[in-house]
């Protein structure tokens, strides 16, 4: 399977809603410079995204919608749904629980495990919630290789540990901790305070230029 740059992939799933509603407006046949105008991604970038996908646009016509949502799809594993295990059942853990697009993209959360005995028993949208102690035993008997990490930063690092030992190969890591994983570990890490410091800052910025 050929690597695919990681920029590329973020860009995907821009081209795939722009798409999706081209798709919903019954448009069968699109070109390049649409998708890029609908993104904001220049046009040789978008061709050389979409090069990956393998599908071949026609000359002055452009790509087929539905052919080249598939091979997007495809390409991002989004057609094949992924179980997942989340540990970290607070509020944001919840959240993720309850945010059906995951599964349109491709990964289905199948249980959930918390340090919180009275959530041990309990479900919440559907989902089982354990005890921590159950997490290495059920991830050996359902060969999971995805896990969702939702918890304090100070126990993140044990946690991802004890993942990694049941098989784990992939942590979508929402805590601020970096963790040390073996080198065949993919970590996605998402975070929220880079993302929020930015923000605030520039909204500090823009207001200072209008108050100047």
């Amino acid at each position: 399977m050929e690597a695919i740059p990681l920029l590329t992939l973020k860009r995907l799933p821009q081209y795939l809603e722009a798409l999706n509603r081209l798709q919903e407006a019954d448009l069968k046949m699109v070109p390049a410079t649409k998708i890029a105008k609908s993104t904001g991604v220049h046009m040789t970038q978008v061709r050389k995204d979409l090069a990956y996908t393998g599908v071949v646009g026609t000359p002055k016509i452009g790509h087929n919608v539905d052919e080249l949502i598939q091979a997007i799809e495809q390409c991002l594993n989004w057609n094949d749904i992924s179980s997942c295990f989340l540990v970290g059942v607070g509020q944001l853990g919840k959240a993720l629980m309850g945010y059906s697009e995951l599964s349109k993209k491709g990964l289905r959360i199948i249980a959930a495990f918390d340090s919180n005995p009275d959530l041990a028993g309990t479900y919440y949208q559907g989902i089982q919630i354990h005890s921590m102690a159950k997490l290495s035993n059920l991830l050996s008997r359902l060969h999971i290789h995805i896990g969702i990490l939702t918890v304090p930063a100070e126990v993140a690092q044990e946690i991802a540990d004890d993942m990694i030992a049941g098989g784990i190969i992939a942590i979508w890591n929402f805590t601020p901790a970096r963790l040390h994983v073996p080198e065949h570990v993919i970590v996605e890490n998402i975070d929220m305070s880079s993302s929020l410091a930015v923000l605030s800052r520039r909204v500090a910025e823009s207001l200072h230029q209008s108050n100047s």
